[in-house]
Protein backbone atom coordinates (compact mmCIF):
# COMPACT_ATOMS: atom_id res chain seq x y z
CA UNK A 1 0.00 0.00 0.00
CA UNK A 2 1.78 3.34 -1.13
CA UNK A 3 2.25 5.71 1.80
CA UNK A 4 0.77 8.90 0.56
CA UNK A 5 1.59 12.26 1.57
CA UNK A 6 0.35 14.90 -1.04
CA UNK A 7 -2.68 14.03 -3.37
CA UNK A 8 -4.33 16.68 -5.69
CA UNK A 9 -7.54 15.59 -7.23
CA UNK A 10 -9.18 17.34 -10.63
CA UNK A 11 -7.46 21.04 -9.74
CA UNK A 12 -8.28 23.49 -11.66
CA UNK A 13 -7.09 26.88 -11.19
CA UNK A 14 -7.09 30.06 -14.01
CA UNK A 15 -5.07 33.22 -14.21
CA UNK A 16 -7.47 36.40 -14.98
CA UNK A 17 -7.12 36.70 -18.78
CA UNK A 18 -4.23 34.24 -19.32
CA UNK A 19 -5.02 30.46 -20.16
CA UNK A 20 -1.18 29.23 -19.94
CA UNK A 21 0.06 28.48 -16.87
CA UNK A 22 -3.30 27.36 -15.46
CA UNK A 23 -4.73 23.79 -13.80
CA UNK A 24 -7.18 21.79 -16.13
CA UNK A 25 -8.05 19.18 -13.64
CA UNK A 26 -4.60 17.95 -12.33
CA UNK A 27 -4.91 14.93 -10.36
CA UNK A 28 -1.57 12.96 -9.26
CA UNK A 29 -0.26 11.09 -5.66
CA UNK A 30 2.75 11.71 -4.06
CA UNK A 31 4.39 9.01 -2.09
CA UNK A 32 6.34 10.49 1.49
CA UNK A 33 10.13 10.11 1.71
CA UNK A 34 10.24 10.20 -2.53
CA UNK A 35 12.59 12.45 -4.64
CA UNK A 36 9.51 14.08 -7.42
CA UNK A 37 10.74 15.86 -10.65
CA UNK A 38 8.05 17.99 -12.21
CA UNK A 39 8.85 18.68 -15.79
CA UNK A 40 6.96 20.47 -18.93
CA UNK A 41 7.81 23.29 -20.90
CA UNK A 42 7.37 26.75 -19.58
CA UNK A 43 3.86 27.52 -18.42
CA UNK A 44 2.36 23.83 -18.32
CA UNK A 45 0.92 24.60 -14.83
CA UNK A 46 4.10 23.05 -12.54
CA UNK A 47 4.35 26.74 -10.58
CA UNK A 48 0.89 26.80 -10.14
CA UNK A 49 0.43 23.75 -8.65
CA UNK A 50 3.47 24.59 -6.63
CA UNK A 51 1.87 27.35 -5.13
CA UNK A 52 -1.45 25.92 -5.01
CA UNK A 53 0.30 23.16 -2.44
CA UNK A 54 1.86 25.67 -0.50
CA UNK A 55 -1.41 27.42 -0.35
CA UNK A 56 -0.26 30.33 -2.05
CA UNK A 57 -3.02 29.66 -4.41
CA UNK A 58 -6.22 28.38 -4.00
CA UNK A 59 -7.85 26.02 -6.60
CA UNK A 60 -11.17 27.27 -7.84
CA UNK A 61 -12.02 23.48 -8.40
CA UNK A 62 -10.55 19.98 -6.72
CA UNK A 63 -8.58 19.24 -3.78
CA UNK A 64 -5.64 18.72 -2.46
CA UNK A 65 -4.92 16.57 0.48
CA UNK A 66 -2.28 16.16 3.01
CA UNK A 67 -1.68 12.92 5.01
CA UNK A 68 -5.45 12.33 3.79
CA UNK A 69 -6.62 15.54 5.01
CA UNK A 70 -8.34 18.29 3.04
CA UNK A 71 -6.84 21.29 3.10
CA UNK A 72 -7.63 23.90 5.57
CA UNK A 73 -8.16 27.49 4.22
CA UNK A 74 -8.39 29.52 7.34
CA UNK A 75 -5.72 31.53 8.62
CA UNK A 76 -4.48 28.70 11.34
CA UNK A 77 -4.51 25.93 8.87
CA UNK A 78 -2.61 27.75 6.29
CA UNK A 79 0.31 28.51 8.98
CA UNK A 80 0.18 24.86 9.97
CA UNK A 81 -0.19 24.10 6.35
CA UNK A 82 3.09 26.14 5.24
CA UNK A 83 5.36 24.86 8.42
CA UNK A 84 5.25 21.22 6.70
CA UNK A 85 4.99 22.37 3.27
CA UNK A 86 7.96 24.69 2.24
CA UNK A 87 8.47 26.09 -1.33
CA UNK A 88 12.23 27.80 -2.45
CA UNK A 89 10.84 29.52 -5.76
CA UNK A 90 12.91 30.13 -8.95
CA UNK A 91 13.77 33.68 -8.32
CA UNK A 92 15.31 33.91 -4.41
CA UNK A 93 14.42 38.23 -4.38
CA UNK A 94 10.61 36.73 -4.54
CA UNK A 95 11.09 35.20 -1.18
CA UNK A 96 14.23 37.19 0.94
CA UNK A 97 12.72 40.56 2.85
CA UNK A 98 14.68 40.51 6.09
CA UNK A 99 17.16 42.82 6.31
CA UNK A 100 19.93 39.97 6.90
CA UNK A 101 20.48 36.64 6.42
CA UNK A 102 20.13 35.93 10.29
CA UNK A 103 16.82 37.34 10.50
CA UNK A 104 15.59 36.02 7.32
CA UNK A 105 16.04 32.52 8.57
CA UNK A 106 14.95 33.54 12.31
CA UNK A 107 11.79 34.94 10.74
CA UNK A 108 9.81 31.74 9.78
CA UNK A 109 10.44 29.49 12.96
CA UNK A 110 9.56 32.78 15.54
CA UNK A 111 6.26 32.88 13.63
CA UNK A 112 5.69 29.58 14.93
CA UNK A 113 5.50 30.43 18.68
CA UNK A 114 8.50 29.07 19.92
CA UNK A 115 11.09 29.72 22.17
CA UNK A 116 13.89 32.51 21.04
CA UNK A 117 16.04 30.41 22.55
CA UNK A 118 15.12 27.24 20.65
CA UNK A 119 14.89 29.44 17.63
CA UNK A 120 18.00 30.31 18.32
CA UNK A 121 19.81 26.72 18.03
CA UNK A 122 17.41 25.81 14.84
CA UNK A 123 18.96 28.72 13.02
CA UNK A 124 22.20 28.29 14.28
CA UNK A 125 21.64 23.97 13.47
CA UNK A 126 20.78 24.69 9.61
CA UNK A 127 23.28 27.78 9.31
CA UNK A 128 26.00 25.44 10.22
CA UNK A 129 24.88 22.53 8.06
CA UNK A 130 24.44 24.51 4.63
CA UNK A 131 27.66 26.41 5.30
CA UNK A 132 26.16 29.98 5.72
CA UNK A 133 27.71 31.10 8.33
CA UNK A 134 30.77 33.06 6.85
CA UNK A 135 27.64 35.58 5.54
CA UNK A 136 25.30 35.10 8.27
CA UNK A 137 25.52 39.11 9.08
CA UNK A 138 25.78 40.56 5.31
CA UNK A 139 22.35 42.17 3.99
CA UNK A 140 20.34 39.87 1.92
CA UNK A 141 20.59 41.93 -0.97
CA UNK A 142 24.06 41.88 -1.05
CA UNK A 143 24.87 38.04 -1.38
CA UNK A 144 25.61 36.08 -4.40
CA UNK A 145 22.85 34.24 -6.43
CA UNK A 146 24.09 31.18 -4.84
CA UNK A 147 23.82 32.48 -1.34
CA UNK A 148 20.66 33.54 -2.43
CA UNK A 149 19.40 30.29 -2.74
CA UNK A 150 20.90 28.65 0.20
CA UNK A 151 19.28 31.10 2.27
CA UNK A 152 15.98 30.76 0.57
CA UNK A 153 16.33 26.79 1.55
CA UNK A 154 17.20 27.58 4.91
CA UNK A 155 14.59 29.52 5.34
CA UNK A 156 12.36 26.65 4.94
CA UNK A 157 14.48 23.57 6.56
CA UNK A 158 14.75 25.63 9.82
CA UNK A 159 10.91 24.91 10.35
CA UNK A 160 11.43 20.51 9.95
CA UNK A 161 8.81 21.05 7.14
CA UNK A 162 7.82 17.38 5.67
CA UNK A 163 7.62 18.49 2.01
CA UNK A 164 10.13 21.27 0.62
CA UNK A 165 9.09 22.28 -2.87
CA UNK A 166 12.25 23.53 -5.18
CA UNK A 167 10.69 25.03 -8.36
CA UNK A 168 13.75 25.50 -10.69
CA UNK A 169 16.32 25.54 -7.79
CA UNK A 170 19.75 25.83 -10.39
CA UNK A 171 18.04 28.36 -12.15
CA UNK A 172 20.67 31.62 -13.11
CA UNK A 173 23.36 29.73 -11.19
CA UNK A 174 26.93 29.06 -12.54
CA UNK A 175 28.24 24.97 -12.31
CA UNK A 176 29.71 25.52 -8.89
CA UNK A 177 26.69 27.27 -7.25
CA UNK A 178 24.30 24.76 -8.90
CA UNK A 179 26.77 21.48 -7.49
CA UNK A 180 26.15 23.02 -4.09
CA UNK A 181 22.84 23.40 -4.17
CA UNK A 182 22.55 19.99 -5.72
CA UNK A 183 24.74 18.36 -3.24
CA UNK A 184 21.71 20.43 -0.22
CA UNK A 185 19.15 18.85 -2.12
CA UNK A 186 20.84 15.23 -1.26
CA UNK A 187 21.22 16.24 2.06
CA UNK A 188 17.13 16.63 2.35
CA UNK A 189 16.25 13.71 0.64
CA UNK A 190 18.88 11.76 2.88
CA UNK A 191 16.67 13.40 6.18
CA UNK A 192 13.59 11.61 4.63
CA UNK A 193 11.93 14.79 3.52
CA UNK A 194 9.99 14.39 0.49
CA UNK A 195 11.72 16.71 -2.29
CA UNK A 196 9.28 18.11 -4.90
CA UNK A 197 11.41 19.93 -7.92
CA UNK A 198 10.67 21.83 -11.36
CA UNK A 199 13.82 21.07 -13.53
CA UNK A 200 14.63 21.24 -17.00
CA UNK A 201 17.91 19.20 -16.84
CA UNK A 202 16.64 15.75 -18.15
CA UNK A 203 20.19 14.22 -17.28
CA UNK A 204 20.08 15.36 -13.54
CA UNK A 205 16.17 14.10 -13.08
CA UNK A 206 17.55 10.48 -14.51
CA UNK A 207 19.76 10.13 -12.22
CA UNK A 208 18.09 11.59 -9.04
CA UNK A 209 14.65 11.25 -9.40
CA UNK A 210 12.25 8.15 -8.15
CA UNK A 211 9.34 9.41 -10.28
CA UNK A 212 8.57 11.97 -12.98
CA UNK A 213 5.65 13.81 -13.71
CA UNK A 214 5.64 15.66 -17.07
CA UNK A 215 2.87 18.41 -17.12
CA UNK A 216 1.07 19.86 -20.51
CA UNK A 217 -1.47 22.21 -20.76
CA UNK A 218 -2.21 22.19 -16.87
CA UNK A 219 -2.59 18.44 -17.08
CA UNK A 220 -0.40 15.07 -16.56
CA UNK A 221 0.39 14.23 -19.54
CA UNK A 222 2.21 11.21 -18.30
CA UNK A 223 4.49 9.66 -14.76
CA UNK A 224 6.75 6.85 -14.28
CA UNK A 225 10.12 5.86 -12.90
CA UNK A 226 13.03 7.65 -15.22
CA UNK A 227 13.57 4.78 -16.92
CA UNK A 228 10.00 4.38 -18.12
CA UNK A 229 9.47 7.87 -18.88
CA UNK A 230 12.35 8.89 -20.88
CA UNK A 231 11.87 5.51 -22.80
CA UNK A 232 8.67 6.91 -24.34
CA UNK A 233 10.20 9.22 -26.93
CA UNK A 234 6.33 10.32 -28.02
CA UNK A 235 5.46 12.01 -24.90
CA UNK A 236 9.02 13.83 -24.55
CA UNK A 237 8.19 15.36 -27.98
CA UNK A 238 5.01 16.54 -26.59
CA UNK A 239 6.81 18.24 -23.89
CA UNK A 240 9.53 19.34 -25.55
CA UNK A 241 12.26 17.31 -23.79
CA UNK A 242 14.84 15.11 -25.35
CA UNK A 243 16.47 11.89 -24.01
CA UNK A 244 18.83 12.01 -20.85
CA UNK A 245 22.33 12.11 -22.51
CA UNK A 246 23.48 8.34 -20.57
CA UNK A 247 20.28 6.67 -22.16
CA UNK A 248 20.80 8.13 -26.24
CA UNK A 249 24.47 6.21 -25.54
CA UNK A 250 23.03 3.42 -23.84
CA UNK A 251 20.67 2.63 -26.96
CA UNK A 252 23.48 3.42 -29.21
CA UNK A 253 25.50 0.50 -27.80
CA UNK A 254 23.01 -1.49 -27.87
CA UNK A 255 21.47 -0.77 -31.39
CA UNK A 256 25.30 -1.47 -32.37
CA UNK A 257 25.67 -5.00 -30.42
CA UNK A 258 28.24 -3.62 -27.68
CA UNK A 259 25.65 -3.84 -24.72
CA UNK A 260 22.72 -6.17 -24.15
CA UNK A 261 19.00 -4.52 -24.33
CA UNK A 262 18.54 -6.27 -21.28
CA UNK A 263 20.64 -4.59 -19.09
CA UNK A 264 19.15 -2.27 -16.42
CA UNK A 265 18.40 1.24 -17.82
CA UNK A 266 21.97 3.38 -16.44
CA UNK A 267 20.58 6.20 -14.62
CA UNK A 268 23.74 7.76 -14.39
CA UNK A 269 27.28 7.71 -16.64
CA UNK A 270 29.02 5.45 -14.09
CA UNK A 271 26.70 2.48 -14.42
CA UNK A 272 26.90 2.60 -18.20
CA UNK A 273 30.93 2.83 -17.60
CA UNK A 274 30.59 0.00 -15.48
CA UNK A 275 29.05 -2.04 -17.99
CA UNK A 276 31.46 -0.85 -20.95
CA UNK A 277 34.21 -1.71 -18.55
CA UNK A 278 33.11 -5.30 -18.16
CA UNK A 279 32.57 -5.76 -22.16
CA UNK A 280 34.23 -9.07 -22.38
CA UNK A 281 36.95 -9.92 -25.26
CA UNK A 282 33.79 -10.92 -27.64
CA UNK A 283 32.91 -7.22 -27.38
CA UNK A 284 29.39 -7.95 -25.63
CA UNK A 285 28.00 -7.88 -22.21
CA UNK A 286 25.80 -10.52 -20.91
CA UNK A 287 23.24 -9.74 -18.77
CA UNK A 288 24.48 -11.54 -15.84
CA UNK A 289 27.69 -9.48 -15.88
CA UNK A 290 25.47 -6.12 -15.48
CA UNK A 291 24.62 -4.78 -12.51
CA UNK A 292 23.93 -1.11 -11.78
CA UNK A 293 26.07 0.92 -9.92
CA UNK A 294 25.13 2.74 -6.33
Amino acid sequence: MKDLILKAENLHFAYEGERSHSLNGLSLEIERGKKIAFMGANGSGKSTFFLCCNGILKPSEGCLYLDGEPYDYSRKGLLKLRQRVGIVFQDPDNQLFSASVYQEISFGILNLGVSREEAEREVEEVIGRLEISPFRHKPTHALSGGQKKQVSIADILVMHPDIIILDEPAAALDPRHTKMVNGIVDQLTDQGITVMMATHDVDYAMRWADQIFLFKEGKVLGSGTPEQVFADKEILRETNLEQPAVLELFNALCEKGILSPELPIPRKLGDLEKYISDIPASGRISERKGRRTE
